[in-house]
């Protein structure tokens, strides 16, 4: 199974220089947050497969005009081909804009899904848009990571973490790919290809 995992700046491949077959091959794409809602309407009409996304700090306008054909996986579990997914958008607060949480209320919002995670027998993916605190975070308090995904990596152990805002231009050095335990982390910013064993 092959997912395309994007987040925070349109990637032209994909979307200025597009060309039938770009995408072959793809089965699921996931979006970690701050991208235009054209640019995912676009790939899910071209790919014409499941797209599921969570919300970045800059994701405010999807409230007056959400990406058609996409589904938003904010505090959800959801199953596709036989992956569980869970969605936790939105990053760290630091001015009060739309999709910023504080350490207690990123805490709550896990708590709220820890029913739907039992009863799914756990979580493969966490869909997010935030990084993991001390996993490919930035000190800034902008781009601060949440220590909040923490015990939730240590309870459930899922595959894989994908997140977004921390964007590879800030820091050229820093790591695409960590390990957490028994889980991933990938950084999605631009795009990134998964693949999965069937």
């Amino acid at each position: 199974m092959k997912l395309l995992l994007i987040s925070d700046e349109e990637d032209k491949y994909l979307w200025d220089y597009y060309r039938p077959g770009n995408l072959d091959g793809v089965d699921l794409i996931l979006s970690a947050g701050d991208l235009k809602a054209s640019y995912l309407s676009f790939l899910v009409t071209v790919t014409n497969r499941p797209l599921l996304y969570v919300h970045g700090n800059h994701d405010g306008a999807y409230d007056r005009q959400p990406p058609e054909g996409c589904d938003c996986v904010d505090d959800k579990l959801v199953v596709v081909n036989g992956l569980r997914i869970l969605g936790l958008g939105g990053c760290v607060k630091y001015n009060g804009g739309p999709y910023q949480y504080s350490e207690r209320q990123m805490r709550m919002r896990i708590l709220k899904l820890q029913w739907k995670i039992m009863r799914a027998g756990g979580v493969d993916i966490v869909l997010t848009h935030a990084p993991v605190a001390g996993y490919g975070d930035a000190e800034n308090i902008t781009h601060r990571g949440f220590e909040a995904f923490l015990p939730l990596l240590d309870r459930w152990q899922p595959s894989y973490l994908i997140h977004g805002h921390v964007h590879k231009r800030y820091d050229p050095r820093q790591e695409r790919v960590l390990q957490y335990r028994n889980t991933t982390i990938i950084n999605a910013n631009g795009k990134y290809y998964l693949e999965l064993e069937k």
